[in-house]
């Protein structure tokens, strides 16, 4: 099924980057990922600047596939149809969807994966028509549908994927990590964090220094106002002042996230140095939003330093090409 997927997605190695948001995977990095032979996704951004996005994914990767990922938590119905009006190869839903959706997508001749974490969300997917699985594991960075290891969980996606490849996401940073999958029955892989700490990436230096230099990673839903839901990041002045050990946060900060889900339909993509800087260590409200290149370096103590557990074995910032091949065994 592997070498399905490979001639299905025009992919010389079994390597996809995920589809960070918040600009943190745009078109530099997926564009670098495809042309050295993987899977690139585009994080989700305003329409306008994903139109240009996948126009220059195509410019610098031609022949190669072209992914969006539907962060659904965020998705218009523009984006929707900008996909379809666009005819990317591959559309990744992910913390949403519907059987509608998939529908629509693979109707216009859109691959689609469906990023699940549980058994339960795995038959769903299936229900709906998805292509292809990605089982993403407890120990990915970013937003959360992982619920135990990767690899655990992996048998139990393949087993209910009934044939559909499925790729394996949480704790790939090397090569060894990617054969291991694979190995184990998975189609690919699909890595984050690897991802994010290379020259292509949106990541503020700052940020990225500090992913290389993290100790541990906490799961939480500290970062939550607008997306109420789990995720793992580096510890820094927010979470030090407003979780406790376990990573839960105070009471203030989890009352204003827990009913706060519909103020994501109202926050515009591309607003995130605007959310950041209203943000402040000693403020119990944060957003999703990360630091980016061209915001103060400080402001890394008042954001989401999205990362997974594979940071703790990553020790340096590499280009997405040197990233693919490390990934890939080469």
């Amino acid at each position: 099924m592997a070498v399905d997927l490979l001639d299905r997605l025009h992919l010389d190695v079994p390597v996809a980057q995920a589809g960070m948001g918040g600009q943190l995977a745009g078109a530099d990095l997926a564009a670098a990922v495809a042309a050295a032979g993987g899977l690139g996704t585009i994080g989700l951004m305003s329409p306008a600047r994903l139109r240009a996005a996948i126009a220059r994914v195509r410019e610098e990767a031609p022949g190669r596939a072209v992914a969006v990922n539907l962060l659904m938590p965020f998705v218009r119905r523009g984006h929707v149809r900008l996909c379809i009006d666009e005819r990317v190869d591959v559309a990744v839903v992910a913390f949403g969807g519907d059987e509608a959706l998939v529908r629509e997508l693979r109707d216009a001749g859109i691959f689609v994966v469906v990023m699940v974490g549980t058994g339960d969300e795995a038959r769903q997917a299936v229900v709906w028509g998805a292509d292809c699985l990605i089982a993403q594991g407890r120990e990915a960075g970013g937003h959360l549908v992982g619920t135990v290891a990767a690899l655990d969980f992996l048998p139990q996606a393949l087993s209910i994927a009934r044939g559909r490849p499925v790729l394996l996401a949480g704790g790939i940073a090397t090569g060894a990590d990617t054969l291991a999958a694979v190995s184990a029955g998975a189609a690919g892989v699909v890595a984050g964090t690897r991802f994010l700490l290379t020259d292509e990436s949106g990541a503020h230096a700052e940020y990225r220094r500090r992913v290389i230099a993290a100790r541990e990673t906490v799961e939480t839903t500290l970062f939550g106002f607008g997306w109420p839901a789990r995720h793992r990041v580096i510890p820094n002045a927010a979470t030090e002042r407003w979780c406790r050990a376990d990573g839960t946060p105070r009471r203030i900060p989890a009352l204003l996230n827990a009913p706060s889900a519909a103020a994501a339909r109202y926050s515009p993509q591309g607003s995130e140095r605007a959310l950041v800087r209203l943000q402040h260590p000693r403020l119990p409200l944060f957003s999703p939003a990360s630091p980016l290149a061209g915001m103060p370096a400080d402001w890394a103590d008042r954001s989401a330093l999205y990362a997974g557990e594979s940071a703790l074995r990553i020790s340096r910032v590499v280009p997405a090409k040197q990233a693919v091949a490390e990934l890939a065994g080469a």
